[in-house]
């Protein structure tokens, strides 16, 4: 059958073409899958490069833990059962390679050397088989993630025997172990080959310390017995000794964090002003545990005793210490659980009436029982006398019912805290709110500022959040929300604070007084929305004050000349450049709202004008324009008196662009679009016809819009040079729109136009908006704020400790969050994410507190002394593992035998009293050690000795133990000859 197929190949590849033959090879010596397996192994180390002789330098001191760890992982099968096998390997710089010019047959692998080097035990940061077997590169098999562990033993003989078949195929001097056992068990056996050279890694877990090995000299044994060494006088045996010793009671110290005192807060001995204040820091200790490794690098057998008996092993006289600490899990931290509780009220769905009651608001016929559709009611009908209807009556009669509905015992915030909150927001309370002169001096932040400064940090870190400036009254709410729903009631009392905030805003825009901590001027975009709106409603109250004055100075002063200029009776923040409000005080007469009624007399007047240029027609005139004179007249060209645009909120300007946008492209949309954005330009016009009589369209675009007015240089008839001016070229298009508002706008003065901003309806607008506001739509309003307070808070509690990492993650939570809230809908579990990064800066601020404290840093030191404990303590927060200068003799040594003395004490003061009372304690005070029995010992073995036979070479064996109440490991790795057995 095999012939006839070969004749079979043969005749098929003679028929082909030889350019073209293919044969296909199939490696019928693979018949198993135990071989397949090893034949994977090889690939993937043929793969990885590491095959043949390894080079690397000589290991520094400490290179295992601040070195640069690297993996690389594959998949491979054992018939339907699936490893990993992963290189590990410390990354090095090439080494320069000075044995080259030695055969690489007597070249030990790179792992045999590694087990004699002592610059790298005990390593704090690194993967379990270094830290047992001392190798700087190694490739471990281990059952996959969802696979079972390799329990049995001859499963695990067969891998053993793989990894051997594989390595002695390949030739790679890389050692490599397999994972048996139960995963958590954590046992590695391997096996490392190289020229006429093999190093078994075996492993020995127990879960108790065997009794006669509880101690030096029953490893010694192990060891000699396990070597088995044939020389008689054995050859030295180097050892490494490390007792860990654990300090788990702080009674001594206490936990420099205090509470807030909110008893105080709520009697009044604080002040309101202590609302603005967030809590910072943990409320238990956040450090755990102190692990003390006291450690006799290099000793020989001999030097020291240790038995069941005895033990030289004293810690004080250990010539190296080290010292990590624990840290506790999730520490409570007062910031954390403060941004954490509220920004859980951003999932809550209730409404503010759901909330506190549908009661507190109980309808006395349904048409006064809404407040936010007052305006409307007030336009509707109606056969009730309008006084009943108006605004004012509404809300204080709908006022009255809350007050009168609501108990005391029934509101979710307590009287007196409620007025500490209102009193800190609105500080001008305390003043008679009427007081216009009192109130435009606190209109803005308390200290004055109108904006941060443009370097300041907080005006870059609310320019990032989308916040609003701190101090601002958003900011200040935003804090007491906060504060109001961790320690005063939760979401009710929120509810409840946010319904008499709405409140008093009303009240506010009813009785003309400007509201405290809000910058003057538009809304400010590139702060939150509710920012925002409480700017419009300022914006709005200015306006209504601004008219009311006008009426009473224009009653007051009715024979004064109306064309008097603005710019020096209008306060400072109600005057822009070219623009003034001051015509709302020209004359007690209001802005006409219903054009149609006047429009007859308007015409008679437009055409009046026309006909006559007398300098008694003009009105609202701010001052001239330089020089400029008007091109039909010598008349001097005037600045009109105009409205200001209307001020906008990001809501409204999205709002309207939608609206343009739908409008679509066509000639009709376009021109529809055209006329909706030139309401402002119309009004300028009207405003500077009434100011210019007899001008014309070139007047006004010489004032308005100068890039429009092209003036050139020419001869007339007479010789002379003349300035001859005309329109642009896209004025002169057909269909401008400046030449149709042109035709169409009437002399009209700013002060007899309708309103460009109709401010009753906009603030009516804003309070609706705000009374429908949810505790968790307010919440999400205020996160940035709450998030821009914390930051301010972390950085001011930095500043005093100077933590390097604190300030690297400070900057990326800032980076992140500003990404987060600059979205219009932003991700709230990534938000949440942000929260838990800020709530672990505070941890890493409360551990650096709590290691300052325990270390006396700031006491009565000296200087060196606190110098040196300081960079003790900062390296403690950082690294892994810090070694303690001097030792037990060193400032720091000093004061961690003294924690240790005292827990000792601490512990057994109770016991030795009662003992003392029965044998008179003598004995029992000899058990007060100033160290508690060690909770590891880890001892490592080392010596070079020929294996198996007296002639063999002599070669490198290790053996590492860690004795511990619940476990006892041996990790050994012991090299023979396989040269010469």
């Amino acid at each position: 059958m095999h012939l006839d197929r070969n004749k079979q190949r043969a005749k098929m590849a003679a028929d082909s073409d030889p350019e073209s033959e293919v044969f296909e090879i199939t490696d019928f010596t693979t018949a198993s899958e135990w071989e397949r397996f090893i034949s994977r192994v090889e690939e993937v180390l043929n793969d990885w490069k590491l095959i043949g002789s390894r080079f690397g330098k000589p290991l520094e001191k400490g290179e295992y833990t601040s070195g640069s760890w690297e993996e690389t992982t594959q998949e491979i099968n054992f018939a339907d059962f699936k490893f990993a096998i992963t290189h590990h390997y410390l990354k090095q710089e090439s080494a320069e390679n000075d044995s080259k010019d030695e055969p690489e047959e007597d070249a030990y692998p790179l792992a045999m050397q590694d087990l004699l080097c002592m610059n790298n035990d005990f390593p704090p940061r690194a993967h379990c088989v270094v830290r047992w077997f001392g190798v700087r590169e190694f490739v471990v098999i281990s059952p996959g993630t969802n696979c079972e562990a390799v329990v049995s033993e001859s499963k695990c003989n067969l891998l053993l025997s793989s990894v051997s078949i594989a390595l002695a195929n390949t030739g790679c001097h890389v050692p490599l172990f397999v994972q048996i056992q139960q995963k958590w068990r954590k046992m590695y056996t391997g096996e490392c080959q190289g020229p006429g050279v093999r190093t078994d890694f075996e492993m020995v877990h127990l879960r108790k310390v065997p009794s006669q090995y509880n101690h030096l000299s029953g490893l010694l044994d192990i060891f000699k017995n396990k070597i088995g060494c044939p020389l008689t006088p054995l050859p030295p045996i180097n050892i490494a000794i490390r007792f860990t010793y654990v300090l788990q009671d702080w009674q001594q110290c206490s936990w420099p964090q205090q509470p807030p005192d909110f008893d105080a807060l709520l009697a009044g001995e604080v002040g309101g002003v202590e609302f603005g204040k967030l809590p910072f820091g943990a409320c238990e200790d956040p450090i755990s545990e102190l692990h003390l490794a006291t450690t006799w690098p290099n000793l020989t057998e001999g030097i020291v005793v240790d038995n069941d008996v005895y033990s030289d092993l004293d810690p004080l006289q250990a010539p190296h210490w080290s010292v990590r600490v624990r840290k506790a899990d999730n520490p409570q931290c007062l910031l954390g659980e403060f941004l954490t509780e509220f920004f859980k009220l951003c999932c809550r769905k209730e409404t503010t009436e759901e909330i506190l009651g549908r009661n507190s608001m109980e309808e006395e016929g349904k048409e006064n029982s809404d407040i936010t559709q007052a305006l409307s009611k007030l336009t509707e009908p109606a056969a009730v006398p309008i006084h009943k209807l108006s605004v004012s009556s509404m809300v204080h009669s709908a006022r009255k019912r809350i007050r009168r509905r609501r108990r005391v015992e029934e509101s979710p915030l307590n009287n007196d805290v409620l007025n500490s909150i209102l009193l800190y927001l609105f500080p001008d309370a305390a003043l008679d709110k009427t007081d216009s002169s009192e109130v435009k001096s606190t209109q803005h932040s308390p200290g004055g500022k109108t904006e941060p400064d443009r370097e300041s940090e907080d005006y870059h870190l609310y320019n990032q959040l989308k916040s609003a400036p701190s101090d601002s009254l958003t900011y200040r709410l935003a804090l007491c929300i906060c504060m109001v729903n961790f320690h005063h009631g939760g979401v009710r009392a929120v509810a409840h604070l946010w319904q008499e905030f709405v409140l008093e805003m009303r009240y506010r825009w009813e009785n003309n007084c400007l509201i405290y901590g809000l910058a003057g001027g538009a809304p400010d975009l590139r702060c939150c929305l509710l920012h925002q709106k409480l700017q419009m409603l300022n914006c709005c109250i200015e306006r209504k004050r601004a008219r009311d004055d006008g009426r009473k100075s224009g009653a007051a002063d009715g024979g004064r000349d109306k064309s008097r200029l603005g710019p020096e009776s209008a306060g400072p923040n109600e005057v822009s450049p070219g623009k003034s409000w001051d015509s709302w005080s020209d004359s007690e007469e209001e802005f006409f709202e219903c054009l149609s009624d006047t429009e007859e007399m308007k015409e008679t007047e437009t055409e009046s004008e026309k006909k006559t240029t007398n300098k008694s027609k003009a009105e609202g005139r701010l001052q001239t324009h330089g020089k400029l004179t008007l091109l039909h007249s010598q008349e001097p060209l005037y600045i009109p008196i105009t409205q200001e645009p209307a001020p906008m909120t990001e809501d409204l300007l999205e709002e309207q662009s939608e609206v343009l946008a739908k409008l679509g492209t066509s000639a009709e949309g376009a021109h529809l679009r055209a006329r909706m954005q030139s309401a402002c330009l119309l009004s300028d016009m009207e405003s500077f016809k009434a100011a210019n009589p007899g001008c014309c369209l070139e007047d006004f675009v010489r004032w308005y819009s100068p890039r429009d007015y092209v003036e050139e240089e020419a001869v007339d008839e007479a010789g002379q040079t003349v300035v001859r001016g005309e329109l642009s070229a896209r004025m002169k298009i057909p269909g401008n729109m400046w030449v149709e508002a042109w035709e169409t706008a009437k002399a009209t003065p700013a002060r007899r136009q309708k309103r460009l901003f109709d401010d009753t309806k906009e603030a009516e607008k804003v309070l609706h908006y705000l009374a429908l506001q949810k505790p968790s739509d307010l919440t999400r309003h205020l996160l940035p704020c709450v998030l821009h307070a914390a930051l301010l808070k972390f950085k001011e509690e930095e500043a005093t400790e100077d933590i390097a990492s604190v300030r690297k993650a400070l900057q990326q939570v800032t980076s992140h969050a500003s990404k987060l809230l600059r979205h219009p809908n932003p991700d709230f579990k990534k938000l949440e994410d942000v929260i838990v990064q800020m709530s672990a800066v505070e941890a890493v601020i409360a551990r650096a507190r709590s290691l300052k404290a325990k270390f006396g840093i700031g006491g009565g030191e000296r200087d060196e002394d606190a110098d040196e404990l300081e960079r003790f303590v900062s390296c403690l927060l950082e690294e892994p593992e810090v070694s303690v200068v001097g030792a037990g003799r060193g400032p720091a040594g000093n004061i961690i035998h003294k924690l240790f003395v005292s827990s000792q004490r601490a512990a057994l003061l109770a016991p030795m009293e009662d003992e003392a009372g029965r044998s008179g304690g003598t004995d029992d005070r000899k058990a007060v050690t100033d160290f508690p029995p060690p909770a590891g010992r880890e001892v490592v073995l080392r010596t070079c000795v020929p294996r198996p036979a007296p002639y063999s070479k002599a070669l490198p064996q290790r053996l590492y133990c860690v004795l511990m109440r619940d476990e006892f490991r041996l990790a050994g790795a012991f090299s023979s000859d396989t040269s010469f057995f």
